[in-house]
């Protein structure tokens, strides 16, 4: 095996493969704590596609694992190394191969930070919707992988929406290149959707044609909500929608998450408050569309209504939002799961989950991408235990089954990663299951990409 080893080393650039145990290690796990990695045999760091396809043919040929990973960023385990696997990190391929104005598009690498692309976009008076809260330090490929949400995708869609064409590295090294650059086409198989959201396991995706969209000339409105319910929250929310107003932002905050917030932040949220909203407006009309939220909020039984009076004050009260998780991360270790019904299912949605936390004596905090449906339950638990608990898996097997009951997903963004992938047969069905699986075992005959995941 150390002369498999010697192969690779000699067929890549000097200095691309690592066996020191502390590089490797450090690459071996992403955000999710519940899982415990395997032990790598060596971590790769390509810088261009040739490099990939090296990494994959050599990989092929031996039969050693391969596991792909961006910024890490991954909350359902799919970064995660397993024993024997190389870790093909493409954080370094993170150049923006072009920027088209006219065309609005853009051509980037794997490895480019979500939010660097959205600022090289503004330069032209575009942008690039999708924006995960990681969108600082999740890369697009991880992006891809996980089919990535964001809090606009209330307005402008997932990750997907924002792909017209991939170049990918299947598993045996050959390059193929899906899509194309226009905004329709209907040629063939839609390979490009098949690969985004595959989690790594049919492919590697080093690079994107991805598409721009205008910038909205003004700075976006926001409006702060607080209620005594996230009940009385979610019919804020379905009445909202139903007014047609086209929020660009609908985000909901549990009672849990802001007190953790209040804790660590000293936001002075009141013992009343048990949920938040936070809405923003970014047409041209958006005063008055963020009017009309104030007000159908004030309908609906919110304590407090108030719209932002300058961009800076924003920022705060966006910041309140993506400070959620890691104020959440400070009451213990975390299960952080993402599942998604139908916006109408929201409240009742919710109540599952408080149900849920009760009957089985777990602390859950919830946010929610609201205009999606999609909630972001995180189960928190005692730091001295070194696996999950037995009955916070319980609380998130009842809070699952509970979405599907309801007409949603086990995952909304997050992706099934070595978490979920229990559940996942209870969702497709022993038909789709084998459809995925003969997929699978066209693309990947040897099995070697990201073992263990997604299916």
């Amino acid at each position: 095996m150390a002369d498999d080893l010697d192969e690779l080393t000699a067929a890549l650039p000097e200095g691309r493969v690592s066996t020191d145990p502390d590089v490797v290690d450090s690459y071996g796990r992403d955000q999710t704590t519940a899982v415990s990695p395997g032990k790598a045999r060596c971590l790769v760091s390509a810088r261009s596609t040739d490099e990939v396809v090296t990494t994959l043919r050599w990989a092929s040929r031996h039969k050693v694992p391969v596991v792909p990973r961006g910024g890490g960023t991954s909350l359902a385990g799919g970064a995660t190394a397993v024993d024997g696997c190389v870790i093909l990190s493409l954080a370094r391929m993170n150049a923006i191969r072009e920027l088209d104005p006219a065309d609005e598009l853009a051509v980037a690498e794997a490895g480019v930070i979500n939010a660097d692309l959205d600022r090289a976009a503004a330069a032209h008076g575009l942008m690039y919707p999708p924006d995960p809260s990681s969108y600082e330090i999740s890369t697009i490929g991880g992006n891809l992988a996980t089919n990535a949400g964001g809090l606009r995708c209330v307005k402008y869609g997932v990750t997907r929406d924002a792909v017209l064409g991939l170049e990918v590295v299947l598993a045996d090294g050959r390059v193929l290149r899906t899509g194309r650059r226009t905004i329709k086409g209907v040629a063939g198989y839609d390979l490009t959707s098949l690969f985004v959201g595959s989690e790594g396991t049919l492919g590697v995706i080093t690079s994107a044609t991805l598409r721009l969209r205008p910038r909205p000339a003004a700075p976006p409105v926001t409006l702060a909500a607080s209620f005594p319910s996230f009940a009385a929250a979610a019919r804020a929310v379905t009445a909202i929608v139903q007014a047609r107003l086209q929020p660009s932002m609908l985000e909901l905050l549990d009672r849990v998450t802001l007190r953790s917030l209040d804790e660590w932040k000293n936001l002075g949220f009141g013992d009343e408050v048990h949920a938040l909203l936070i809405a923003q407006a970014d047409s041209d009309d958006a005063d008055r569309r963020a009017g009309i939220m104030q007000q159908l909020c004030a309908e609906h039984g919110a304590l407090l209504a108030d719209v932002s009076a300058s961009e800076a004050e924003s920022r705060q009260l966006l910041d309140i939002r993506r400070q959620a998780f890691f104020a959440a991360e400070r009451l213990g270790n975390m299960l952080t799961e993402d599942v998604c019904v139908p916006r109408s299912r929201l409240a009742d949605m919710i109540e599952r989950i408080e149900r849920a936390a009760d009957r089985h004596g777990v602390l859950i905090a919830t946010v929610a991408h609201a205009g999606d449906g999609n909630l972001h339950p995180v189960f928190v638990y005692d730091r001295g235990e070194q696996d999950v608990p037995a009955h916070v898996w319980a609380a998130a097997d009842e809070v699952f089954r509970a979405a599907i009951e309801l007409g949603g997903t086990l995952t909304g963004e997050h992706g099934v990663g070595i978490i979920k992938r229990r559940w996942l047969a209870m969702e497709l069905g022993d038909d789709s299951m084998a459809v995925h699986h003969a997929i699978k075992n066209a693309l990947d005959p040897a099995g070697i990409m990201n073992p263990g995941k997604a299916i």
